[in-house]
């Protein structure tokens, strides 16, 4: 009797396996789509001195303001988008003024300004993709942009009309490494569940940020130098049907958090909003920890020689940060041309942009053989997902 149970606990043992297999898909993830979004207000760089030192109501701060204008020479932006407009900052003086809290009210308009420009940008990828969005069978949504409940992933999902039955992840404070990392829990969503069809929407606004400038923080000048509003979203799925045209595989994903680090890159919500604090040390810490990142990420794929053998969708978290790469990797100067371009036609979206970095490869035509994402956030992390691109004929 006792072996006969040992028997069928076996033989239910095997089947369980097997069923698992079934369920898993039989070919790598993929990019079948990509979308992007930004909000109507375009503000040019050489004129967001002026313009930000006149919405905050102080012009009076001549040296902090000739401060400006120099980094904002240096910072290899040419425009940024913004949702907040000099009508909505009139209606809200205390977005300005630092002693007043305003966390609740930034709250409210973000409630609705994010979910509906992730939605925008996941509209462009779902026309791109070619099927109905009632196919989507995950949601992975990420964004530092206010935090409310039911998330932003619960109102995309209502804007998109999507199944009441779609499996939704959100993320929220990942900072500028969050496309990356919903690009990586999107792989193992398409790979681990046969059919998936998973979206990906990053939105970020920096009303959540914005603040006036103040001569005992001089640093909010590099915030208000450098970010600016966006949205991406990518589909992501394994062994793609016939109506799908998919651009990339995703061969690997992996993370890596530089020791030590915890404060380089340190945020907080308060009273007046998020107060996020980076370091002049994190552009030497790239340069520094780049390639061994690289290293532990692609040896496992057997993937060696030169780094300018590949192709490179960096996240653009600045010029300095995009030079420290270039400078660890020992990169050709076109190697980040992509990463470069988005960051002079958006400034640093955080997590969005690489996103952005990807559909211009594609647009650049810059996308043959095997390349790398990597984006970088607080911690300090790199995450890194390595690519083989197709034979994609798809007109963007």
């Amino acid at each position: 009797m006792t072996s006969l149970l040992l028997v069928s606990q076996i033989a239910a043992v095997g089947l369980c396996s097997d069923r698992r297999r079934e369920l898993r898909a039989d070919g790598p993830a993929t990019v079948l789509a990509i979308g992007t979004a930004n909000p109507p207000n375009c503000v040019r760089q050489e004129e967001y001195a002026d313009y930000y030192f006149r919405v905050t109501k102080s012009e009076h701060l001549t040296s902090l303001k000739d401060k400006l204008k120099r980094i904002c020479h240096k910072s290899a932006i040419k425009k940024r988008y913004f949702h907040h407009t000099e009508e909505l900052l009139r209606g809200h003086p205390a977005f300005i003024d630092r002693s007043m809290p305003s966390l609740h009210e930034r709250q409210d308009i973000m409630a609705s300004a994010v979910p509906e420009l992730a939605a925008a940008a996941a509209v462009d990828a779902i026309a791109e993709w070619g099927r109905p969005a009632t196919e989507i069978t995950h949601l992975v949504v990420t964004t530092y942009s206010g935090a409310h409940m039911p998330g932003v992933d619960w109102l995309v999902a209502s804007l998109l009309g999507l199944r009441p039955t779609v499996r939704r992840t959100m993320l929220y404070m990942n900072g500028c490494s969050s496309g990356c990392a919903a690009l990586r829990l999107a792989k193992d969503m398409a790979e681990n569940n046969r059919g998936a069809r998973v979206l990906v929407a990053c939105a970020e606004v920096t009303l959540a940020i914005f603040r006036a400038p103040h001569e005992a923080h001089v640093d909010t000048l590099i915030l208000q130098s450098l970010l600016g509003d966006g949205a991406g979203a990518v589909i992501v799925g394994a062994d793609p049907v016939s109506v799908e045209e998919p651009d990339f595989e995703m061969l690997s994903a992996s993370q890596t958090t530089i020791p030590e680090t915890k404060h380089v890159a340190a945020g907080q919500l308060c009273e007046d909003g998020l107060h996020f604090n980076p370091s002049r040390e994190i552009p030497s810490l790239v340069r520094e920890n780049i390639e061994q990142c690289m290293v532990d990420a692609l040896s496992l794929l057997g993937i060696g020689g030169s780094w300018n053998d590949l192709f490179w969708a960096v996240h653009p978290g600045g010029r300095a940060v995009l030079d420290s790469v270039e400078e660890g990797l020992m990169l050709e100067p076109h190697k980040l041309e992509a990463s470069r371009r988005v960051l002079s036609e958006y400034g640093n979206m955080s997590g969005p942009s690489v996103i952005f970095v990807l559909d211009e490869l594609r647009r650049q035509q810059e996308r043959k053989g095997m390349g790398v994402i990597v984006g970088l956030g607080p911690g300090v992390v790199v995450e890194t997902i390595v690519l083989q691109a197709t034979d994609s004929q798809k007109k963007i």
